[in-house]
């Protein structure tokens, strides 16, 4: 009997102990799905992602799902939070600490203890780019493995880290995926020829938007980001890896921007190491960074990059990876084992599941590195922040290359004084007082934006997307004086003492990019994405720069919380008179025009004026009027139709999203559309962003490099086909002349202004050398910067502007005027006129014109050179283009 009771003891407490397991039975990737993930020929879609999200976050006490707000195309954008039990009935109090620990305002001895308290977080995101699949479907497996796994490295991770898995774009996945699995044949399946932006508005360029904040999954993501959690450190997943590698990730090339902190880039090399140790350790080849593959930390902008200016640890991986097998190409050059890749990969056929093991390792190298390392990546994140506030404390002088051709120019200037006499250490030294003893080479303590600025609502919008970085803002509650000037009650201040002093400085001063090329004399090596950005520059915000310690009668506002623009009393008179340097101005007038009130525009000045009715709501500075101004014009809506192509153009949804925004009525035409030659019937303007026209190589030659119109896939839907083609020099040029000849106007904006010279007007290009060559690289090189324009402010198109403009220019065509009838927009009139970024062979800017209008039979050609409208960032030039739509 003892035995027998023995036995039914030891069952029971079997049965106790099996319980929990059996109560966290997780529903596996293939019950829900039908096909695991990995499997080739199949994609999951963001309808059965969500549902399966919710699914194992029901059946998991590891897992807590929220929404963290709506997609552009209204749906919930998820995040997964993952952690112990324990630490999630305890959530709000690790929120708390991370938060403490990024803000760095407590005392050492506080983040100390803080640091053994507290968990390292730590986001992993997937799906940015939907049609780059790994990244998505590495989610859901990562969310499936951390939610079921109960060996010891999991539960390691789980007992010190708080992991945040964010879908960063779930209508992307939604459509990538529909249309990879719509046939039912697997072999016919593939995510080539996907109809329409993967994101509504910017398709690839929603890992661009980081600094600006377009978008609202970037909105969503910046929030999680930089206000409630504050992760130590962010994992980023793309694809594809250089030919002949399989993942490119950590540490990456140079140039790292100047304004980081070393603890950042210690970090990057560290878990990088962490990482390619991991992948080594499991006989996983291919690896490669460095000097590896392009990919760098100097752009700020990106999910990764903006984080840097966070002091985050941001991971970057772009691995091989598709559900159609391929193979690994030979790349001999690859093959060779070096610093970059330690352990090449020989070429084979990849299958995706191969993509998503890598994926997993790589999530796991990550965490098993911040649980091992929980406190030290915390205070590693205060030490950063800390450092930021001590930095803006005080006189700080940073070094860039133009700081050090200061030095190296005093240096080469002492030495040749004289050469015989080689200079002691004391006088190299002192050299360094050329900057360390110029108080203009400073650090800012803190930048006043006053309200008293025309354009105060374009200011709002700028401190808006500070605000929504993280940054504080403070305002004043009187007037008060800083450097010798008078401020008025409401300004608002940014003091650099706070952590994200790099974000700050990044937003506010010039990017100093180095002269970069690959060997002395060659080519120069393009920065990712661009060299230059100044957000206050591109965007014409007025601001003032204060060198030394600033007090006042100054109130925080709420970290995260944006601000509104306020309702302004209207004047007291028959008409109101909107200024046209005011964005705004264009909103409001377009808002009226819809509901069919009276608008006019004066000739002289630009500026705009309305009926002073009782429904009229102002949010800007305005004057009133009691009569029309002589010569003023009635308003009527302009008939306006923008090109863009099948499959989407990204400087057409930046267009769609900035016309939307500014309530322009317009129509989207395809190349079909304006190949049936009936444009002048349906429209008065016609706006050809970048990559709609074909282009010449390069201006000044006629010899055509465009593609003519390919034969269309035979499973292309019916509703999509009338979006198949491409402009071309046959048939397309000659009705867009027409167009213009029958009175239309078209406007072309950046390399879209090639259609000029398929018109062979009056111009050639300027970027030729004395023999009307063109322009080798090694001659010239300046992408994408902020440089400073002349405006000609004789012609309405610049209605608005005064005598300069800050643009934002990328290698973009240049050009002389040949033609009297054809007047100059803007020009460079000298050859200095680089203001952030890197511009190599800048003297051959020197009076080359950006932009024109031209006469075309009874229509006007308008023609910008540059991306004026450049994401939807470059406020300071939305004008321009709204100039020409009124």
């Amino acid at each position: 009997m003892k035995k027998i009771y023995g036995l039914l003891g030891l069952l029971i407490l079997l049965c106790l102990l099996v319980q929990p397991t059996c109560a966290q039975q997780i529903t596996t990737p293939k019950e829900h799905f039908g096909f695991q993930i990995g499997d080739d020929y199949h994609l999951a879609n963001f309808t059965e992602t969500e549902r399966y999200f919710k699914k194992i976050a029901d059946q998991s006490d590891r897992m807590l799902y929220r929404s963290i707000g709506k997609t552009e195309e209204g749906r919930d954008q998820c995040m997964l939070i993952i952690s112990s039990p324990e630490n999630l009935a305890k959530l709000d109090t690790y929120q708390d600490i991370s938060r403490k620990m990024a803000r760095a305002e407590i005392p050492e001895a506080e983040a100390q203890a803080l640091a053994q308290q507290g968990k390292a977080v730590v986001w992993i995101d997937g799906g940015l780019h939907s049609n780059e699949v790994v990244g998505m479907h590495q989610l859901i497996q990562t969310a499936y493995v951390l939610a079921s796994k109960t060996d010891a490295e999991t539960q390691h991770i789980l007992q010190n880290t708080i992991i945040l898995l964010v879908h960063a774009n779930p209508d992307g996945q939604e459509l990538v995926s529909n249309w990879y699995m719509r046939e039912k044949q697997p072999e016919k399946r593939s995510t080539s020829f996907v109809p329409v932006l993967y994101q509504k508005y910017a398709g690839h360029d929603n890992n661009r938007d980081f600094f600006m904040l377009n978008l609202k999954e970037s909105q969503n993501m910046a929030r999680q980001l930089f206000v409630e959690w504050i992760p130590q450190i962010m994992y980023n997943h793309h694809q594809t890896a250089p030919a002949g590698a399989v993942v490119a990730g950590a540490p990456y090339r140079d140039p790292f921007n100047y304004v980081f902190d070393p603890l950042l880039m210690s970090g990057i090399d560290a878990l990088g190491a962490a990482m390619a140790s991991r992948l080594n350790a499991e006989g996983k080849p291919g690896y490669t960074a460095k000097d590896g593959s392009v990919f760098s930390t100097w752009y700020n902008g990106g999910l990764r990059t903006t984080t840097y200016f966070h002091n985050m640890t941001g991971l970057l991986t772009e691995i091989i990876g598709n559900p159609t097998p391929f193979e690994i190409p030979l790349v001999p050059a690859r093959l060779i084992p070096n610093n970059d890749t330690q352990n090449p990969v020989l070429p084979q056929v990849w299958h995706f599941q191969q993509s998503i093991d890598y994926s997993l390792s790589l999530n796991y190298a990550v965490l098993n590195y911040a649980s091992r390392h929980k406190d030290e990546v915390l205070m590693n994140i205060y030490r950063m922040g800390r450092n930021s506030i001590d930095r803006g404390s005080k006189d700080f002088w940073p070094l860039s290359p133009s700081k050090v051709a200061i030095i190296d120019s005093a240096l080469q200037q002492a030495r040749r004084k004289d050469e015989r006499t080689p200079l002691k250490r004391e006088q190299e030294r002192a050299l360094l007082d050329k900057v360390f003893q110029n108080k203009d080479l400073r650090d800012p303590r803190a930048y006043i934006i006053a309200p008293d600025q025309e354009d105060y609502g374009k200011a709002i919008t700028f401190l808006n997307a500070l605000i929504q970085n993280g940054i504080e803002v403070q305002q004043a509650t009187a007037s008060f004086s800083a450097a010798g000037k008078r401020y008025p009650a409401r300004t608002y201040v940014i003091k650099t003492d706070q952590a994200f002093r790099p974000h700050i400085l990044d937003m506010f001063e010039p990017q100093d990019h180095p002269d970069d090329f690959q060997y002395p004399g060659g080519p120069p090596i393009p920065p990712y994405d661009a060299a230059g950005w100044t957000l206050a520059y591109l965007m014409d915000i007025k601001f003032d720069r204060i060198m030394d310690e600033l007090a006042g009668p100054f109130q925080k506002l709420p970290i995260g919380q944006t601000i509104e623009k306020a309702v302004i009393e209207r004047p007291k008179a028959k008409f109101v008179q909107l200024s046209a340097s005011i964005n705004d101005s264009y909103t409001l007038v377009n808002e009226q025009l819809k509901k069919g009130k009276k608008v006019w525009r004066d000739q002289e000045s630009g500026h705009f004026i309305l009926e002073n009715a009782n429904d009229l709501v102002l949010t800007q500075t305005s004057n009133g009027m009691r009569n029309l101004p002589k010569g003023s014009k009635p308003l009527q809506p302009k008939r306006i139709a923008l090109w863009d192509t099948y499959g989407g153009s990204m400087p057409s949804g930046w267009l769609r999203l900035l016309l939307e925004r500014h309530g322009y009525a317009f129509d989207v035409v395809y190349p079909g559309d304006i190949d049936k030659g009936t444009l002048a019937e349906q429209y008065d303007i016609l706006i050809l962003p970048g990559n709609s026209i074909p282009r010449l190589a390069p201006l000044g030659n006629s010899r055509y490099q465009g593609q003519s119109n390919t034969a269309m896939p035979a499973n292309i839907p019916a509703e999509h086909q009338t979006k198949w083609g491409r402009l071309t020099v046959e048939k397309s040029i000659p009705f867009l002349r027409q167009f213009m000849e029958s009175g239309g106007k078209i406007i072309t904006i950046g390399n879209s202004s090639d259609l000029a010279q398929h018109l062979q007007l009056g111009i050639e290009s300027h970027l030729v050398d004395e023999s009307k060559k063109p322009l080798q690289r090694t001659q010239f090189y300046t992408p994408g910067s902020v440089l400073t324009a002349q405006v000609n402010r004789d012609h309405p198109g610049t209605w608005g502007y005064q005598d300069q403009v800050d643009v934002y220019y990328s290698n973009d065509n240049l050009f002389r005027i040949t033609d009297t009838q054809i007047k100059p927009l803007l020009w460079f009139n000298s050859a200095n006129v680089l203001k952030s970024g890197w511009s190599w062979g800048q003297p051959y800017l020197k009076d080359a014109v950006l932009a024109f209008d031209a006469p075309v039979g009874q229509g006007r050609l308008i023609t910008f050179g540059n991306d004026i409208t450049f994401r939807a960032q470059t406020h300071g030039t939305f004008k321009l283009l709204f100039n020409q739509l009124h």
